[in-house]
C-alpha cells in the first residue's frame, strides 16, 4: 500500500509565504509613478485656481451690479406709479366692430361712432361733479402686446414708450378725430381710421388708446384708456369681406362659401341669382333647387346608388354636388342672419291672396276677409298653396305692395257691411290634424281649386 501523505503543520499553512509577501509589496516603479500623478495633479489644482478665483469674482460682482440696479430703477417706477394713481379712468364706451381695413371708418360694435367717458375706477360711474372743466383727449395707436400679461394698470411713462408711430415716410398712422374733447365727461370720435395695417410690427396687432393731453390737466392723473387687440388690414381685403349680417341687396358673393367669381358665384349667376335676397327666395321656395343635402345608403355590395331619376336630380342642383355638406349648412347659416325688414308683398289668387315677406316666405293667407294660417289648412289646400308660393316667386316683380293691397281691402270690406247684414269674417271650416306646412314635401293634386 501507498503511504500516507503526511498532513502539513497547521501553522505553516496560516503564515503567508515569503513569495506572496513580496507580491504584495508595490514595486518601485508604481510607487514612481504614484508619486508624479500626485505631483502633476497638484501642479494642475494650483495652475486652475486663479482662474477659478477669477471667474466667481466676476460673477459675483455682476449679480451684485445688476441687482443694485434693478433696485434702483424700481424704486422711482414704485414712486412714479405711487404718485400717479387716480381713482379716474378713461375707457371707451363699447368694444370696436372688427374688422379694421385701412382707410375705413372705425366705428364701435354697433355701428355707431366710439365714444371715450371718465368714469370712477371703483364705482364705474362718470363723475360729474368732480369734472369741473372740459378735458383735452388724444387718440393714439398702441403695440398690440401692451401691456404684457394680466397688468391692468400702468404708468404715463410705460403709456408712453408703447406708443406706435407711422413708418418711415408714410402718412400719421391714425387720422380723423385724433383730438377731442370731453364735456360731461364723454366725447364721441366720429370720423377715424388708419392709413397703414399692422403687419409691419412684431406683434401684428395694434390698440386704440386715449390720453389727457400731457401738461391740459394739473388735477392728479387720470388712467388712458386702450382697446382689444386687433388686426388692421389692406383696404383692398375688404372688396371681399363678407358682411355680418348680410344685408338683401348684398351681391350673393357675400354669404360664407361662396368666393367672388369662383365656381358658385357663376352657378348662382347664370341663373340670376344675384343678391342675397335672391338665394333667400329660392331657398324658401325650393331648397333642392339649390342644392339637396342627400344621406348616403349603406349597401354592402357597392351598387350604384343613385337611380336615373336621382341622377338627374343631382344635375339639375344648382349648387351641385361640389359645395359639400358642412359648406352648405354654413351658408345657408349665414343667411338666415340677414334681417328681412317688415315690407310686405301680396300676390293674388282666385281662392285667396297671400302675403309675404321680402324673401318669399307665407306670413299670412287671407281668404273672404278672414286671415288663415298654413297650420290651419287641410293637407289639398296646403298643396294649392305651395303651387300659388312657386307662382308668385316667378312673378315676383308683379306683385302687389301690401300697404295698398290692405288700404283697398278695408274699403271693400266697409262697402259690403253696409249693403248687407251678415256678420263679416266668418270662420271656415277646416280638416283638422293639418299635417305641418312643408314646401319641399308638397306634391301638387288634381289642377281642381280647393275651395277654402
Amino acid at each position: 500500500m501507498a503511504a500516507k501523505r503526511l498532513r502539513d503543520d497547521p501553522d505553516k499553512e496560516s503564515e503567508p509565504s515569503e513569495e506572496k509577501q513580496m507580491r504584495r509589496l508595490p514595486s518601485f516603479s508604481t510607487v514612481i509613478k504614484e508619486a508624479m500623478m500626485a505631483k502633476s495633479l497638484n501642479n494642475f489644482f494650483f495652475a486652475l485656481e486663479p482662474l477659478l478665483r477669477r471667474v466667481v469674482k466676476e460673477e459675483v460682482e455682476r449679480g451684485v451690479i445688476h441687482s443694485m440696479r434693478s433696485f434702483q430703477r424700481s424704486t422711482p417706477m414704485q414712486i412714479e406709479a405711487a404718485a400717479e394713481s387716480s381713482s379716474f379712468k378713461l375707457t371707451f364706451n363699447k368694444q370696436l366692430s372688427l374688422p379694421i381695413f385701412t382707410g375705413s371708418k372705425i366705428d364701435d360694435i354697433e355701428s355707431k361712432p366710439l365714444q371715450i367717458v371718465v368714469v370712477d375706477v371703483h364705482t364705474g360711474e362718470v363723475p360729474l361733479s368732480t369734472l369741473s372743466s372740459p378735458l383735452k383727449v388724444e387718440v393714439v395707436v398702441l403695440d398690440g402686446d401692451f401691456p404684457s400679461g394680466d397688468q391692468e394698470d400702468w404708468t404715463g411713462a410705460e403709456f408712453q414708450n408703447n406708443i406706435v408711430k407711422e413708418r418711415t415716410g408714410k402718412r400719421p398712422l391714425l387720422t380723423g378725430d385724433v383730438n377731442v374733447t370731453l364735456r360731461d365727461g364723454a366725447a364721441s370720435i366720429s370720423d377715424l381710421c388708419f392709413t397703414d395695417n399692422s403687419s409691419w410690427i412684431r406683434s401684428r396687432h395694434f390698440r386704440i388708446g386715449a390720453r389727457v393731453v400731457p401738461g391740459s390737466h394739473n388735477a392728479p392723473r387720470i388712467r388712458e384708456a386702450i382697446t382689444e387687440p386687433f388686426m388692421v388690414k389692406d383696404h383692398r381685403g375688404e372688396l371681399y369681406k363678407k358682411h355680418y349680417p348680410p344685408a338683401l341687396g348684398d351681391e350673393v358673393w357675400r354669404l360664407e362659401r361662396i368666393g367672388k367669381d369662383g365656381a358658385f358665384h357663376k352657378k348662382l349667376s347664370a341663373v340670376n341669382i344675384n343678391t342675397v335676397q335672391d338665394f333667400l327666395k329660392l331657398l324658401a321656395v325650393d331648397p333642392h333647387r339649390l342644392r339637396s343635402v342627400r344621406t348616403r345608403p349603406h349597401s354592402s355590395s357597392r351598387q350604384v346608388l343613385f337611380s336615373l331619376t336621382d341622377a338627374s336630380a343631382l344635375m339639375d342642383q344648382i349648387l351641385g354636388v361640389g359645395m359639400s355638406d358642412r359648406m352648405w349648412e354654413g351658408t345657408v347659416a349665414h343667411a338666415k342672419t340677414c334681417e328681412v325688414g317688415d315690407k310686405r308683398y301680396v300676390h293674388r289668387a282666385p281662392q285667396c291672396s297671400l302675403v309675404f315677406n321680402a324673401v318669399c316666405e307665407v306670413v299670412e293667407i287671407i281668404s273672404d276677409d278672414m286671415t288663415l294660417t298654413l297650420q290651419s289648412l287641410s293637407k289639398p289646400q296646403r298643396a294649392y298653396v305651395n303651387l300659388l308660393v312657386r307662382e308668385a316667386h316667378q312673378n315676383w316683380d308683379s306683385l302687389e305692395d301690401a300697404d295698398a293691397f290692405f288700404d283697398q281691402s278695408i274699403v271693400a270690406a266697409n262697402v259690403q257691411m253696409q249693403q248687407s247684414e251678415i256678420e263679416p269674417f266668418p270662420w271656415h271650416e277646416v280638416e283638422e290634424n293639418a299635417i305641418e306646412y312643408q314646401l319641399e314635401d308638397y306634391e301638387i293634386p288634381d289642377p281642381a281649386q280647393p275651395s277654402f
